[in-house]
């Protein structure tokens, strides 16, 4: 399979879903150590890109690159530009849209992230989630559907062992030693993204 125009549509629908489903847990994990916005701020964003009909773009590549733009001028906080920025970079690598195509696309998009949040692994962010599930896919052979189930695999393991660092990042770290011991919203709503990737799009 590929990541098709019709793929990635189905990818971020299952998402808004998700992040719907879940934005009352987001923004009480982020009340514990953030400002308690992150699941309103990212259901407002992913109802806007579910609002975006397929049938307006010409590619995969289009449509994701104007799901990141839609979600830098509706998601407030850092997680818009965040999550935007993973969105543009991905857009801009995924070639034709198979397994070494998204491979550099979700490579792209790390690199995107953590040049503009300035993090890296182990500071308790949503890179703790996306680093290893990056490092899962590209370890996980030619085929797509096992990279991305290896991914997901990586992803919520990932956000587990982020729990209980001290935050290095974030308003989190404003907290210092407090922040220990608690989920971090940006690696949950992260890891929400590459499993619904993998619910999504395995076996299509």
């Amino acid at each position: 399979m590929t990541l098709d125009l019709n793929s990635a549509g189905a990818w971020l629908a299952d998402y808004a879903a998700q992040i719907h489903e879940n934005a009352d847990l987001l923004t009480d994990l982020d009340r514990q150590i953030g400002d308690a916005d992150h699941g309103s701020n990212m259901d407002r964003g992913m109802k806007a890109v579910a609002a975006l009909d397929t049938a307006d773009f010409d590619d995969a590549a289009a449509y994701l690159k104007k799901a990141g733009m839609t979600l830098v001028s509706t998601v407030g906080g850092a997680s818009g530009p965040l999550y935007g920025t993973f969105f543009l970079r991905f857009a801009g690598a995924i070639g034709e849209g198979d397994t070494a195509g998204v491979g550099a696309a979700l490579r792209a998009g790390l690199d995107g992230v953590k040049q503009r949040g300035k993090a890296e692994t182990g500071d308790k962010t949503m890179i703790d989630a996306l680093a290893p599930a990056v490092d899962a896919f590209e370890a996980a052979g030619d085929s797509l559907d096992t990279a991305l189930t290896a991914a997901a695999e990586a992803a919520a393991k990932g956000r587990d062992e982020a729990t209980p660092l001290v935050a290095r990042k974030g308003r989190a770290s404003y907290l210092g030693a407090r922040s220990a011991d608690h989920q971090d919203p940006g690696a949950t709503s992260m890891t929400l993204l590459i499993e619904s990737a993998a619910r999504t799009l395995v076996g299509r």
